[in-house]
């Protein structure tokens, strides 16, 4: 018996991933999976409710809609990686307190740090991973929003028109009125008002259609009439047309990037105070996973009869204290009132200090010291 508890023993600390690593790991995989889905379900449809008050003024069309409202989304899962990671650690081990196979585990041999060992396989990973989405992934989404918005800025003139309203184009210089639109998109009662050249016209037609010409779009109109002058004078210029187009001017304009859509190369690059700070919240991302994870394994210890949510309240307390201790940082950067790279680095050294202090109260000092000198 003695025997075969060696071999196994023997055998067992030959594999790096243990069965107590797996099913740990696949436990906080399955609730992170759960608790991200939810938190970005939940802030995604508040987000959602101002991107259709963008689509309603115009500044993104119906069919960027969706496109823009998925950029969102990676964008908000980004920057919730490090609270639903903590959320499921905390939950995982949580449950595994309330149905005792905690107290199993620490009777069979188990210490705490065979548990920081199951759970640092798997935000290790995630810490790489969030690393790549906050540098790489964040900035590419926000750039994709930004030239979306663009991108509908400029063609937001073109987009057609609607019956029974006047629709402006080339920003005011050109105003349209139809009365209906045909089953065969044919444009029906036409008035249009030109103000592009400097020079009042006065268009009505009986029909008319929009064209994307090579040199740009154009309504076409079709048996009407142009009147042409300038308002308080009498030399006003009165033409009848079969046929008379009207060039809808484009505005082209440069995309204005924010930091949030920079490069992070470029920002590196930098020596720009509000470029350093933003590339100091974007390592916030998987900086916080290490210590928040951290935290997590004594925070769950603390009151086993909890269960599951027993300590959420306090997590959310020092989750929210973690967070605008970011705030208060990035504040205090942007005021001088500290250097750029001591700001956001005392946030996790004060995070480290209380996962310590929250080791020690749980385990004692004498199991502390003990495991500081092996």
């Amino acid at each position: 018996m003695n025997n075969n508890t060696v071999v196994a023993r023997a055998t067992g600390s030959r594999h790096f991933i243990r069965v107590l690593d797996k099913m740990i790991a696949l436990e906080i995989l399955k609730t992170l999976g759960a608790v991200l889905s939810v938190i970005v379900i939940v802030i995604a449809s508040r987000k959602f409710i101002s991107i259709l008050k963008m689509a309603v003024t115009g500044q993104l069309s119906a069919d960027t809609l969706l496109h823009f409202f998925g950029l969102k989304v990676v964008v908000v899962a980004i920057s919730l990686l490090p609270v639903t990671l903590f959320m499921a650690i905390l939950m995982v081990l949580g449950r595994m307190y309330r149905d005792q196979e905690m107290a199993a585990l620490a009777s069979a041999g188990v210490g705490v740090g065979a548990v920081y060992r199951a759970i640092f396989m798997v935000v290790t990973p995630i810490f790489f991973i969030a690393l790549w989405l906050a540098m790489v992934s964040a900035p590419w989404a926000e750039a994709q929003m930004k030239q979306l918005i663009h991108k509908d800025a400029e063609t937001a003139d073109i987009r057609g028109v609607s019956p029974g309203r006047f629709s402006e184009y080339s920003h005011g210089d050109l105003v349209v009125y139809v009365q209906g639109i045909g089953k065969d998109k044919q444009l029906q009662g036409i008035f249009v008002q030109d103000r592009q050249h400097d020079k009042l016209a006065i268009i009505t037609a009986t029909s008319g259609t929009m064209k994307e010409l090579d040199d740009g779009r154009y309504i076409v109109l079709k048996k009407g009439e142009r009147v042409q002058g300038a308002p308080g004078k009498a030399d006003f210029i009165t033409e009848h047309f079969d046929e008379y187009a009207v060039r809808i001017e484009r505005h082209p304009t440069e995309v204005q990037y924010e930091q949030e859509a920079v490069d992070s190369l470029v920002l590196w690059g930098s020596g720009r105070l509000l470029d350093m700070v933003e590339l100091q919240r974007r390592f916030a991302v998987p900086l916080g996973i290490v210590a928040l994870a951290f935290l997590a394994v004594p925070l769950a210890k603390m009151a086993p009869r909890g269960g599951v949510y027993g300590n959420m309240l306090l997590a959310f307390l020092i989750y929210f204290s973690y967070e605008n201790s970011r705030k208060i940082a990035h504040s205090w950067i942007l005021n001088d009132k500290i250097p750029v790279w001591s700001g956001y680095a005392a946030v996790y050294i004060v995070l480290l200090v209380v996962g310590f202090s929250l080791i020690v109260r749980v385990y004692g000092w004498r199991w502390f010291v003990t495991r500081v000198k092996h």
